[in-house]
């Protein structure tokens, strides 16, 4: 049924007078069991079908998405669309994925083992009650997500994808008297559930650092010095590199990284790679039709590819990239312990909050469910403590890459020992 009203949506499109136009249907299934302090509460299926639609007219490109395909629903979108790219600015870098060969792909399980979700929940929560009775979880939840989508273009192209994951998060707090601490969380995406939920990602870690941070301390005094940034935090310190090598920095011309291709952008340590099509949260069909790719982002530490799509790079001038998500940074050769007895003063952080970074990188932030280390030796929890730096310069900083590794099914990260933090 999908097929055809692809079909006769693209058929429309082209009536309507677009010269380039481009659908994809996605349909969405999840099975979801939840629980909230320490009690399952729910047991949920939920089903969502989208219909996107793009047209280009004039070198005007406009998108419109419905959650309806019956053909009066379908009709009034084409006609929305069409006023839409009447009022678009014209923009001859505005295209559509050229032809290539139709194909398919599919991951994981398209059916979820409720039995097994069921499982893997009560096992969780005996854990938790068991390992942790002064932990409290918020919410957990175990959930199997299948995801059908179909991309076709006017340039004959079409790309069926199918992916069927498991997800596990919850969300805790420990308590003791008066005294709690601050929230924290862990999530993962999985293949399949052949592992206990506690094993995955940073669970059972995170679960052990709340019950320790009921009661935190201050750094003794202002400094400047060393960040041990654990794997559940990694990913606020690279989010600047990735958001500054895509579209809108780089057509912008604001990026720090424009024309640094081939260049060292970042200490010798750090090789990113980004593997959409391992990873149970991966995908692989990319935003604007194509298979998606695994690729190299940085190669110790040489920018090796920007993350552009087809009009970020017909705008720049710069490669096209078919990849993206799904990040993991390369272990290294020293373990945690070592990596935390080379530190003389600094902090080691599990969760960062902190506002937008200036263009050039400069950040402050607080390190929360975290703690202080000095002389090599972590010395106790802390209270919400300010670091600040710059993120560009953070990543020439780093020092080194833990050999562990925590494995989040949609992203894989080391610890990372990064030097010349303001921390107060």
């Amino acid at each position: 049924m999908h097929e055809a009203v692809l079909e006769q949506s693209l058929e429309r499109l082209r009536s309507r007078g677009f010269a380039h136009a481009e659908a994809r249907i996605s349909a969405n299934d999840k099975d979801e069991l939840q629980a909230e302090f320490n009690t399952p509460s729910m047991l949920r299926s939920v089903a969502n079908v989208s219909l996107v639609l793009s047209g280009l007219v004039d070198d005007k490109r406009a998108t419109v998405s419905v959650n309806k395909l019956d053909d009066d629903s379908v009709v009034e979108a084409v006609e929305e669309l069409w006023l839409s790219a009447q009022a678009a600015p014209a923009d001859t870098a505005n295209a559509i994925a050229q032809s290539q060969p139709a194909a398919e792909f599919s991951f994981g399980d398209q059916s979820a083992d409720l039995d097994r979700m069921c499982d893997r929940l009560d096992e969780f929560l005996d854990y938790t009650v068991n390992t942790h009775p002064s932990l409290t979880l918020g919410i957990a939840g175990v959930s199997h997500t299948r995801v059908h989508t179909h991309y076709a273009n006017t340039n004959g192209v079409s790309l069926k994808a199918r992916r069927g994951r498991y997800d596990a998060q919850a969300m805790f707090t420990a308590k003791e008297g008066e005294d709690v601490s601050s929230f924290s969380y862990s999530g993962v995406s999985m293949k399949r559930l052949d592992r206990p939920i506690a094993e995955t990602a940073s669970f059972a870690r995170l679960m052990t650092n709340s019950v320790e941070q009921i009661r935190t301390r201050k750094v003794p005094q202002k400094f400047t010095g060393d960040l041990v940034i654990t794997p559940d935090c990694v990913g606020s310190f690279m989010g600047f590199l990735l958001g500054n090598i895509g579209n809108g920095p780089m057509i912008a011309g604001t990026s720090v990284y424009a024309g640094r291709l081939g260049e060292q952008v970042a200490s010798e340590a750090l090789t990113l790679r980004s593997r959409p099509l391992d990873q149970p949260g991966g995908h692989f069909l990319t935003g604007d039709g194509y298979p998606a790719e695994n690729a190299t982002i940085v190669e110790a530490g040489t920018l090796k590819s920007y993350l552009l799509d087809l009009y970020g790079s017909r705008k720049t001038g710069h490669g096209q990239s078919r990849s993206g998500g799904c990040w993991l940074v390369e272990p290294g050769q020293m373990s945690v312990a070592e990596m935390i007895a080379s530190v003389r003063q600094g902090v080691l952080i599990s969760r960062f909050s902190g506002g937008r970074p200036s263009e050039k990188g400069d950040f402050s932030g607080v390190a929360k469910n975290s703690y202080y280390i000095e002389d090599g030796v972590v010395q106790y929890p802390i209270s919400e403590t300010m670091v600040s730096g710059n993120l560009a310069q953070l990543l020439r900083d780093i020092e080194g890459m833990s050999k562990e590794t925590a494995d989040f099914g949609a992203s894989c990260y080391p610890w990372i020992k990064v030097g010349g933090l303001g921390i107060s």
